[in-house]
């Protein structure tokens, strides 16, 4: 008898139930990335729960860094790199 491979005691199972367009979806995504479905699915779920997190990215700085940065950005740029830019040929004017 075959003995079973050992699992990383820090890991837990979790089944979904989806759609089979969704799960061939999925599927040939992950074949696309060279990528079991699950280490995709693990992927993708990582990156959208990073993604809400950082949404949600609280900064607190005092008033006077807060109307530091506005007038930052109320200042009209001024450079010679801007110049350069707003005189260049639209490439849509070719």
């Amino acid at each position: 008898m075959a003995a079973k491979p050992a699992r990383d005691p820090q890991t837990r199972a979790v089944n979904l139930r989806m759609r089979e367009d969704l799960r061939g979806l999925i599927d040939r995504a992950a074949k696309a990335h060279g990528k079991s479905r699950s280490d995709f699915m693990i992927e993708a779920a990582r990156r959208a729960a990073e993604d809400a997190l950082l949404d949600q990215t609280l900064i607190r700085i005092d008033p006077d860094s807060h109307q530091h940065y506005l007038d930052i950005l109320d200042r009209a740029p001024d450079s010679d790199g801007f110049r350069r830019l707003m005189q260049a040929r639209p490439p849509w004017r070719t």
